[in-house]
């Protein structure tokens, strides 16, 4: 009968209770993800302990597809620091390099001017229109880690979102049709 005879076969034989069971294992499982998610959060200091590069701007340093570890404390950004930031109107983070810091000595507050290593001009194009510096605000933290070629799952997911819902299907059918 192959395969997808037997699958089709598992799912009919199916009962509730089964069913239940392994609905409430699916929740325990992503509700423990989001749990991880959230104590890396208080833990690092950031709203996105981790990021994937997603374009080549930080080579040779960082390629496409690597893994960021971020955390954000209040020690003041430094030059030569890698920081992942946000800019007012992108959704995306960008990951680069703090290039130059202007520290303002009666407030202590810190602006900071970003480049990306594999880039020939600064970030200043990037930022929002009349922005020339980062400010604190912007910044969601800085890399203290990587896991290379890691993110590439995410990239590929991302740039071709069939591949997640055959993954999300194939795991969803694995959920159901297993019997423990």
């Amino acid at each position: 009968m192959g395969l997808v005879g037997e699958t089709v076969d598992s799912i009919k034989s199916i009962k509730i209770r089964q069913l239940l069971t392994q609905a409430v294992t699916l929740g325990m499982i992503v509700t423990s993800a989001l749990i991880i998610w959230k104590a890396l959060m208080c833990v690092t200091g950031t709203e996105s302990p981790v990021v994937v590069v997603l374009s080549g701007s930080m080579e040779p340093g960082f390629k496409r597809g690597d893994i960021l570890f971020l955390t954000m404390t209040k020690d003041p950004i430094r030059t030569g620091e890698i920081v992942v930031f946000n800019v007012d109107g992108r959704d995306i983070p960008i990951v680069h390099r703090a290039i130059k810091v202007h520290e303002r000595e009666n407030t202590g507050h810190v602006d900071v001017l970003t480049k990306g290593d594999n880039n020939d001009v600064d970030d200043i194009g990037l930022y929002a229109d009349g922005q020339f510096w980062l400010h604190r605000h912007h910044i969601m933290g800085r890399a203290v880690g990587f896991l290379p070629y890691v993110g590439w799952v995410t990239i590929i997911m991302s740039e071709k979102p069939i591949i997640k819902y055959i993954l999300i299907g194939a795991l969803g059918l694995l959920v159901i049709t297993s019997k423990d």
